[in-house]
């Protein structure tokens, strides 16, 4: 199927139905919704993954060579909403998938082949390799080194915050291969392999009690050449490609509850909360629950508008007005269940999920703050870019980078 053999809506929603009903079963939904894992697949998600990318349902607007249909955004929509009506996982990829995104847009022809089945399929685990300890909200002051031998870069430095890199088989890698240049310019991207002698993976403690970040050492690690995305110290435009991507993700969605209440996130929890707890008459908690859905229902608005404007492989600074407004609705969301329950949210444990719903959501609400871009500077690039407010002075522009000062 292609733009060249145009189907009808009709004729795709009945065939998108008919499959889901085949394919779809009550048995393997119990099974997947028992099985989920955060950072790799269980063997049955990655099992029904492979089936979705192979009937081309994973990411219909992406051309047909890569799994996709050819498809435009709205037929692509139609076979998303059948997916969401049955809880389906696996469509939609060619909008959430960063990094077959950015594999697809500036990779190389033979490591899209290689890589782009599996990752799509969830047989590839994958991280990002971006913040270090000196570079984390200006992220164009990174001195991890990749340095050219051969056929191969050699990278040292050192990486941090990086989510699911023990069990991550390539990380998208920004390493300075140029420092005789302005910062920017000097910069490429690689996927890196993980699982060599050269990379030690250290596990953080979080304020939630978990540990899915971690520091990240890299000591003589070896990255072929074909594993470059883009050319040579043209990094920083296949970064900012990767980051709309992110931030796409990021302002969709976040984590659930730690107790697995099916409801985390649905809008009639806070409802039901108010109800339970018998302070759903308060007209101030009213006037709170109704803004927080409201926030919520206006993102999800404004990301699609951006969406539907992008086209694969570009960026849009919009997408940070969706990132901002998720760690809005997150943090306003954790205080609100707060309200409700009152002195219960002093609770903690598993036989008091709804505080320990409460708790965890209102700690957690700080990754998406933090991840991918602070809302500092989320608020710099919607002000200087959707805005066109003048630029902060950067000292350092125009430098090269081995001349600028650090503290």
């Amino acid at each position: 199927m292609s733009s060249e053999n145009p189907v009808s809506d009709d004729v795709l929603r009945d065939e998108v139905r008919e499959w889901l009903a085949k394919n779809w079963t009550t048995e393997r939904a119990e099974t997947l919704r028992g099985n989920q894992m955060i950072w790799s697949a269980s063997a049955e998600m990655k099992d029904w993954l492979g089936e979705v990318v192979e009937a081309r349902w994973a990411v219909p607007r992406w051309p047909t060579e890569w799994f996709g249909r050819d498809l435009k955004d709205a037929q692509a929509k139609i076979i998303f909403r059948e997916f969401a009506k049955v809880r389906a996982p696996g469509a939609g990829q060619d909008r959430s998938s960063m990094w077959g995104n950015t594999l697809l847009a500036r990779g190389t022809e033979a490591l899209k082949a290689e890589l782009i089945g599996p990752i799509l399929k969830s047989d590839v685990n994958m991280c990002l390799l971006y913040s270090e300890p000196g570079a984390g909200s200006d992220l164009a002051g990174i001195r991890t080194r990749a340095d050219r031998d051969g056929d191969h870069f050699v990278v040292n430095g050192q990486k941090v915050w990086t989510s699911g890199a023990a069990t991550a088989d390539y990380g998208m890698l920004i390493a300075r291969t140029d420092w005789d240049v302005p910062k920017h310019a000097g910069i490429s991207f690689f996927f890196c392999p993980m699982k060599q002698p050269g990379i030690e993976v250290r596990p953080l403690r979080q304020i939630t009690d978990e540990s899915h970040f971690n520091e990240v050492f890299i000591t003589d690690a070896i990255v072929p050449a074909d594993n470059l995305l883009g050319d040579a110290n043209t990094g920083w435009r296949v970064l900012q490609t990767a980051l709309a991507y992110e931030r796409s993700i990021l302002g969709d969605a976040a984590r659930g509850a730690r107790s697995g209440a099916k409801e985390a996130h649905n809008e009639e929890v806070l409802i039901s909360l108010a109800r339970e707890a018998g302070v759903l008459a308060d007209p101030a908690l009213r006037q709170d629950i109704a803004q927080a859905i409201a926030y919520k229902r206006l993102n999800a608005l404004n990301n699609a508008r951006v969406k539907a404007d992008m086209k694969q492989g570009t960026t849009s600074s919009a997408m940070s007005l969706g990132k901002l407004a998720m760690s809005r609705v997150l943090h306003e969301e954790g205080r609100v269940r707060t309200a409700i329950l009152g002195a219960q949210s002093l609770l903690e444990g598993s036989d008091y999920p709804r505080a320990e719903d409460a708790n965890f959501l209102t700690l957690n609400a700080y990754f998406t703050s933090i991840g991918g871009g602070t809302d500092q500077i989320q608020r710099n690039i919607i002000g200087e870019r959707v805005l066109g407010l003048p630029k902060e002075p950067e000292v350092d522009t125009g430098i090269p980078f081995r001349d600028v000062r650090t503290s």
